[in-house]
């Protein structure tokens, strides 16, 4: 009998417990009696009382879940919080969000906050319920339209009036041209070693450009028989970025998007393109000349550079391991453009999410709230070993020392390798090389113990090399 007379467990709703927080207020009834009439326990009420504003908080947002009866807390909070930010703009634009659209972002945006999380349809799902998101019709896309003619071309003057003001936060990037000693050791300095990387991103973190590498070569030989498209990068034969090009891009790519956004550049930048064919989707918002603030903040281009050094220290710290007798000056000679261009963007998308928000807001680049707590906003590369915190400081920043002089290994180079044709290069992998190589390479990770999630990278990579091998 005892157990029979024992009180199911009941839980309330969210919109329950805001019944329940209205009765205490709008009404004399006691916790008592109010839990008889939602047939719960007085101390389920009591820690309803406890947590008022919390819920009312939730009531208020519009986004949670009225119906939910347990709140569970998501582990992937930032992922879950970048989301729903995400999905939000893309329904205030009237995209068609799917859910495969929303788990292929998910993961993008876990890789830029550098968090190891892949997204199931399980996680979605408790996403979706923990956010109030559904795909109703209030989602549907808008019927096409006729897109309207851009407008006349844009001056310096006509877009002075022009604010941050006038653009959220997601639609407001900034770019920055960084020169690049992109194969100097630490101690020296080549003079053919410069390029100018371009790197442009939004506010928010949540958009980062691909990025643009120039070079005085017009044909590296190192690009023999490399596919462009494959490339995580892009490359110019000039040192001077292609402002007029890469705007036009970006203005394009925005146009299929059906945004509006405003990249900040410098005045000289501005002044420079005041000929520029008509924007029609990208607002070029000019700094002040007497400005120091940059286009870009500048903690963002720092940590992209200390990434860049530190994969570059350890590309030579490699070379030098397979040939004993190799110097660090011989191995640093050894680095082409096109590992350049690999470890430009590998080290592009190292740079966190967190730094570029924080970093934005403390410049004035973009409205918001007080920046990130500095622990959280400064996430920086580690010192690599054998040097100190000045060194590596140091060698992060090493353009601003003056160069060595001497030939470069790929600029210069004898006649007959110049006109020998492709008998002067080196042959291309045939796809019996890659399947070679695959193997010595899962051999390798098998006998130096690398971690276990090493191998689901090599799977990945293995079975795109064997789907290219089959076409």
């Amino acid at each position: 009998m005892e157990l029979c007379s024992k009180k199911k467990l009941h839980a309330l709703s969210l919109a329950e417990k805001i019944q329940v927080l209205e009765l205490l207020d709008e009404s004399k009834m006691s916790q008592s009696e109010v839990a008889r009439r939602f047939q719960v326990s007085q101390p389920q009420i009591s820690r309803i009382c406890k947590n008022k504003e919390k819920l009312l908080a939730d009531w208020c947002s519009g986004t949670a879940n009225r119906e939910r009866k347990r709140k569970r807390e998501s582990k992937y909070s930032g992922i879950d919080e970048a989301l729903l930010c995400w999905y939000h703009i893309a329904q205030a634009k009237a995209w068609d969000v799917t859910g495969p659209m929303l788990l292929h972002k998910a993961k993008e945006l876990a890789d830029i906050m550098g968090q190891d999380f892949v997204p199931s349809i399980g996680w979605l799902v408790r996403w979706k319920r923990r956010n109030n998101v559904g795909f109703g019709a209030r989602h549907v896309v808008a019927p096409p339209f006729t897109p309207e003619p851009p407008p006349p071309a844009p001056t310096p003057q006509a877009q002075l009036p022009l604010s941050l003001k006038d653009f959220s936060p997601e639609d407001i990037f900034g770019c920055a041209e960084v020169p690049l000693l992109y194969r100097a050791v630490p101690g020296r300095v080549g003079v053919c070693d410069r390029v100018q990387v371009l790197l442009c991103a939004n506010s928010r973190g949540t958009e980062k450009r691909r990025v643009l590498v120039s070079g005085l070569q017009a044909a590296p030989r190192c690009f023999f028989g490399v596919s462009s498209e494959a490339l995580p990068a892009s490359y110019h034969p000039d040192l001077a970025i292609p402002w007029s090009e890469w705007l036009a891009q970006f203005d394009r790519d925005m146009g299929r998007q059906g945004r509006q956004v405003a990249l900040l550049l410098a005045a000289r930048v501005v002044e420079e393109l005041a000929g520029l064919p008509g924007l029609g989707h990208v607002k070029l918002l000019p700094l002040s000349a007497a400005s120091t603030t940059p286009s870009l903040p500048s903690s963002v281009v720092q940590a992209f550079k200390a990434h860049y050094r530190r994969r570059l220290l350890g590309k030579l710290a490699a070379a030098q391991s397979e040939r004993a007798s190799t110097s660090l000056a011989e191995a640093g000679a050894g680095i082409t453009v096109l590992d350049a261009l690999h470890m430009a963007a590998a080290a592009w998308a190292k740079v966190p999410l967190q730094l570029i928000v924080s970093s934005f807001v403390q410049e004035g680049l973009a409205p918001g709230k007080t920046p990130l707590a500095p622990h959280k906003a400064s996430e920086m590369p580690p010192v690599p070993g054998g040097l100190s915190l000045e060194e590596f400081s140091r060698f992060v920043d090493l353009e601003g020392e003056e160069p060595v002089s001497g030939g470069c290994k790929e600029e210069v180079g004898t006649a007959d390798q110049e006109g020998g044709g492709e008998d002067s290069f080196e042959p291309l992998p045939t796809k019996a090389d890659a399947l070679r190589a695959l193997g010595t390479l899962r051999r390798w990770f098998e006998c130096n113990g690398t971690a276990p999630e090493l191998f689901e990278n090599f799977y990945a990579c293995e079975e795109e090399v064997e789907r290219l091998c089959c076409l």
